[in-house]
């Protein structure tokens, strides 16, 4: 038997990989489970799956602005408060797309929509007793960086610059939520490392069948990936802010969690959602 009380958890991205291993978890606990996803059919297999009347699925395409606010108004309707908010959604383009809203997808998903639920969520956070922010990430990576003079990459856009520039985007998110106070809730920056998760969503079949092959020499099992991030929703970190690289803890000194970077990049955030 769990000994913490059942908790309200939000996750978005949950019904793939870590997401949908988390989601599970905490509803072996016995804790109220939301979902955000963009794939109707996972959904439904997540629900088939649990088999739990204590799991919500709601459907969105969260590298849309308006259906991310769409969402979090949902979420606020239904709910009085939140423990924990865990932040997974991602996705791999080998060719630049663009949102209906004119942003390059990767940022969108993989680092506005957590800066957006972020924000939205801090009153139900705040209406927690011991709130919790998990960002899965790779903070401790220092590869890629933010393009200040093009962070939409409408010059030069390749699939793995736009996922480590998001990377590097959601480590400072981390930092400006801390140092913001935009809520009491503690903030968690974690990176996995390479695990048995997401291949089925790459688009290309050869890229699928490469990660496959490496995963099952040299990946960790997501069970084993996502124990911590279980572990944090009932015991949340003491610091406002904690980094943590595959079991290790980050140093705040690390480049990549500069906060003038971090302020910087809070106020880009503020022009692309006026």
């Amino acid at each position: 038997m769990p000994d913490q009380p059942p908790k309200t958890v939000l996750i978005s991205g949950g019904t793939d990989g870590m997401g949908r291993a988390t989601a599970l978890a905490r509803l072996a606990r016995g804790d109220r489970v939301t979902v955000i996803g963009s794939n109707e059919a996972k959904g439904r297999a997540l629900f088939d799956q649990a088999a739990h009347p204590n799991l919500t699925f709601l459907r969105a395409d969260l590298s849309s602005i308006a259906e991310t606010e769409r969402v979090a108004d949902r979420i606020v309707e239904r709910y009085d408060s939140l423990d924990a908010l865990a932040l997974f959604a991602n996705r791999v383009h080998p060719e630049r797309v663009e949102t209906a809203e004119g942003l390059e997808s990767t940022f969108a998903l993989y680092y506005l929509s957590r800066h957006l639920l972020g924000q939205r969520m801090a009153p139900l956070l705040d209406a927690a007793p011991d709130p919790v922010v998990v960002n899965v990430a790779g903070v401790g990576n220092t590869a890629g960086r933010i393009h200040w003079d093009d962070p939409q990459l409408t010059r030069g856009y390749g699939q793995v610059r736009a996922q480590l520039q998001a990377a590097r985007a959601n480590d400072l998110l981390g930092v400006a939520f801390a140092e913001g106070a935009v809520s009491k809730a503690r903030y968690v920056l974690y990176h996995p490392g390479f695990t048995r998760s997401g291949a089925d969503g790459h688009p290309s079949p050869l890229v699928r069948g490469s990660i496959k092959l490496l995963a099952r020499f040299f990946a960790r099992e997501v069970t084993d990936a996502v124990r911590p991030i279980v572990d944090w929703i009932d015991h949340p970190p003491t610091a406002p802010l904690t980094a943590v690289d595959r079991g290790r803890p980050v140093a705040a000194s690390l480049k990549t969690l500069d906060p003038a970077a971090a302020a910087r990049l809070s106020a880009y955030t503020e022009t692309l959602l006026r």
